[in-house]
């Protein structure tokens, strides 16, 4: 798998739900229910990016919380707790407990590698006087500026 290029601008409207190596070799009828499965797999992962951009967005704000108050990126008994408690909602769920512990220690590990950015980023305001504020779509910072603005950093 590729890693798609940071300056290359990726579409939604680029996707083709009708992609698929077995076009042409299966009988047509397979291929119209393989690909009506497929559109509600599309529909889950779309479901699923857009939840995950909803959690960081609320982890950045606790990154700076934790960096405005010097507290430290990581929690590792709250860790301890959310991977107890998403196991036992795997096993609820009939889903592989030990997949999803692997992905929230993936989430995991990446909130915490935010956090400690956002950590350096307000150590360096003792040294510059610039606040950084998240963006108005919490995918970045911002400068706040002397009257209370913002400008992008």
């Amino acid at each position: 798998m590729t890693e798609p290029s940071h300056t290359q601008h990726l579409s939604v409207d680029d996707f083709d739900p009708a992609a698929s190596s077995l076009s042409g070799a299966v009988d047509p009828a397979i291929m119209a229910e393989l690909l009506s499965i497929r559109s509600s797999i599309d529909n889950f992962d779309a479901t699923l990016v857009y939840l995950l951009a909803e959690r960081f967005k609320a982890t950045q704000r606790v990154g700076i919380l934790k960096a405005t108050h010097q507290l430290p990126a990581a929690d590792p008994n709250r860790e301890k707790a959310q991977i107890q408690r998403l196991r036992a909602l795997a096993e609820s769920a009939n889903l592989d407990p030990a997949f999803a512990e692997k992905f929230l220690n993936f989430i995991i590990s990446e909130v915490i590698h935010h956090h400690q950015a956002i950590s350096e980023s307000h150590s360096a305001v003792a040294a510059t006087g610039v606040v950084p504020v998240v963006s108005r779509d919490g995918q970045g910072f911002v400068a706040q500026t002397d009257d209370g603005g913002t400008q992008p950093k």
